[in-house]
């Protein structure tokens, strides 16, 4: 370390300053590789290289004509990438490349500062992709290599290290923290800026359309889709499902949403839902999606709200019960809600969906058609009532499927290969497979018996251990269960994967993958630290992220305003600026006072002679400033001359006593007169 440390030190001082700014840059633009074209990360990681060549080996810079030409290069790509150079996309690429380019002009002081305030408005920008708190860990230590190289730029002389320039931006960001949390707290928050979206369009493990066997990805991602509380106790194991896109449409591979754009019959086919019972409230924390179906726990009547961040923002129940939005979430959202676990919904639907939901695609499955009207024309389900028949037949299916070694597994293989028709496969031939394959078949073989029947996609249980007091559901726990219609109920909740592998649905556990080198060697270890970090961004999320305009107002009551409003907050904002002005001021007026006792002394003996109309040098001696007094007042100052010349004495002889101020005081006093 001491030999990297003195070749280091041995390197030219525009050598060192050009190789730790050029460090600094690439920390900058890390960040943007990942959203910025190929092509930009790999010209602009060239020109640093480029940069750092000339640095190391101390050559000229090219010239402004090569550089234009470069530059024009860029601009011709962005065009062809975006078909534009204005917008998110194209302006941070164009930013990137020419902050890159900037480097290779470092001629003047001014062209290092240019590209420091390129390198803060570059950090700034990454907020618009991501606010985590990796992001902002991020950005915070970018900022302080950046004023590490603002200091350097101002200290021409010399060698200076870096350490002194990065521990100066350091005390610098210090005290620039309070100014930035007091802001935060106060400053107006202004939709739509303050909402803009900020993450990239997440994951949820959920969609508008299910294919045959492509659900077992989900179990392989096991970041948090939402987290919830409730009021009270949490409902019973076979009460938490979360309702998401309900699936009607089958085409013998894939299962596919209705069209929910809001009209005339869709609001005439939708579902009637009665509730009965106490209600569960609870607030949820979901995650951004990439569908504008929102999944709240079964049923959520409504009284949806909280904390939703944009004013476009207006949710509505579908027709097949789910909650929708008017577009897909790219914002982590808080929310409150109820629910029932005692519900009753599609009492009265109408024969046209009921048709709907008994379609089943042409040629496909006859294997699994046939067997299915083969047990529907058993004696048994022969003088039944409607209603009860079709759940006598929904029960012969379960009790089929716990008496036919089915297996529910994550790695079932690949249905579909060798035959079109992967129901016949799945539920005759390999009974292998997990959720979507137990409510595929088991809505396929419902509507064949000619019972309505559909597919509901959302989330099922949870996380044994809560987090921070939020219950985590992850997109490992997404589920596919099925509802099939009965004649004087409605629709009727049956899950099959229950059936199988009832440890899925009773104790909330999805199948997991096999965890990585960490939690093979110490599981417990590997989720204490998964939760750790979990709870941590669940704080940073609460407190920072969905810090919003009502809990500004809840903040300025507890100051004491009655009635907060706009007007009051900006009171409290002006007033926290002129309070942190006043304290600068003071700061300054403190620390450019002298703060030893003779320094104190020597002002004080300035101040008075200079109201005497004398002025004196303040880097002299008191005996100089006798000399100088002779010989502008002559006798007259001889008693001034003589107290100076005694301080003087007082201050380097070891036994020589100090005057009386009182004494200065009238000397000075006769110099006016």
């Amino acid at each position: 370390m001491n030999a990297i440390q003195v070749w280091w030190e041995r390197l030219p001082r525009d050598t060192r300053d050009s190789l730790f700014l050029l460090g600094v840059i690439t920390a900058v633009m890390a960040p943007h590789a990942s959203h910025l074209p190929l092509w930009a990360t790999a010209l602009t990681g060239l020109v640093l290289l480029w940069r750092g060549h000339i640095a190391w080996r101390q050559r000229p810079l090219p010239s402004r004509w090569a550089l234009f030409a470069i530059a024009l290069i860029y601009a011709a790509l962005t065009w062809l990438t975006f078909r534009t150079l204005v917008g998110r996309e194209a302006g941070i690429t164009l930013l990137t490349v020419l902050m890159a380019l900037k480097t290779l002009e470092l001629r003047a002081r001014r062209d290092a500062f240019v590209v420091f305030f390129l390198g803060f408005f570059l950090v700034l920008t990454q907020f618009l992709y991501s606010q985590s708190l990796l992001t902002a860990a991020g950005a915070l230590l970018s900022l302080w290599g950046l004023l590490a190289a603002v200091v350097l730029a101002q200290m021409p002389t010399g060698v200076p290290s870096i350490a002194i320039a990065a521990r100066r931006a350091a005390s610098t960001t210090a005290l620039g923290l309070p100014v930035m949390v007091l802001l935060f707290v106060l400053f107006p928050r202004i939709a739509p800026l303050w909402g803009v979206p900020t993450e990239s369009i997440g994951k949820t493990g959920l969609s508008n359309q299910m294919e045959f066997g492509a659900m077992s990805e989900i179990a392989n991602d096991d970041s948090i889709a939402l987290r919830v509380k409730f009021e009270g106790a949490a409902p019973p194991p076979d009460q938490r499902y979360f309702r998401g896109p309900v699936l009607t449409r089958f085409d013998g591979k894939t299962w596919r949403a209705p069209d929910n754009r809001p009209n005339q019959n869709w609001l005439r086919g939708r579902d009637e839902l009665a509730t009965a019972g106490p209600a569960l409230r609870y607030e949820m924390t979901l995650e951004p999606l990439r569908i504008p179906v929102l999944p709240l726990l079964e049923m959520s009547p409504g009284n949806v709200g909280g904390e939703l961040p944009l004013p476009d923002l207006t949710l509505m129940r579908g027709p097949e019960l789910q909650w929708l939005a008017p577009r897909p979430i790219t914002e982590r959202l808080r929310l409150t809600a109820s629910a029932h676990v005692d519900w009753q919904a599609g009492l009265n639907r109408m024969r046209l969906h009921q048709a709907r939901d008994l379609e089943l695609p042409r040629g496909q499955n006859p294997r699994s058609l046939a067997w299915a009207q083969q047990l529907a024309a058993e004696p048994r389900f022969a003088g039944l009532a409607p209603g009860a028949r079709a759940q006598a037949l929904a029960a012969a299916l379960l009790e089929h499927v716990r008496a036919n070694d089915f297996t529910y597994t994550l790695a079932p293989g690949r249905y579909g290969e060798e035959s079109p028709h992967v129901i016949d496969e799945f539920w005759l031939d390999r009974r292998l497979g997990f959720c979507e394959h137990f409510a595929s078949a088991f809505v396929v073989l419902m509507r064949a018996m000619d019972v309505p029947a559909r597919i509901v996609t959302g989330f099922q249980g949870w996380d044994a251990e809560p987090q921070d007091g939020y219950l985590i559901v992850r997109n490992a726990n997404a589920h596919a269960w099925a509802e099939y219609w009965v004649e004087g109920r409605g629709w009727l909740r049956s899950d099959p994967t229950a059936a199988v592998a009832p440890n899925r649905v009773t104790q909330g556990l999805a199948l997991q993958p096999q965890p990585g080198v960490i939690g093979q060697l110490n599981p417990t270890l590997w989720r204490a630290m998964r939760g750790g970090w979990e709870a941590i961004n669940n704080r940073w999320q609460q407190l920072v992220l969905n810090y919003s305009r009502q809990n500004q107002f809840d903040l300025m009551k507890k100051l004491g305003f009655e009635r907060p409003d706009w007007t009051g907050l900006g009171q409290a904002l002006a007033g926290v600026i002129l309070a942190f002005t006043l304290a600068a001021w003071a700061w300054i007026r403190w620390s450019s006072r002298p703060h030893d006792a003779w320094s104190r002394q020597r002002a004080r003996i300035a101040a008075l002679l200079a109201r005497a109309g004398v002025a004196v040098p303040p880097h002299e001696s008191p005996a100089a400033w006798a000399r100088t007094l002779r010989r502008q007042h002559g006798q007259k100052a001889e008693p001034a001359a003589q107290w100076l010349e005694k301080l003087e004495r007082s201050r380097y002889a070891p036994d020589a006593p100090a005057p009386a101020w009182r004494e200065f005081h009238l000397a000075a006093r006769m110099l006016k007169g």
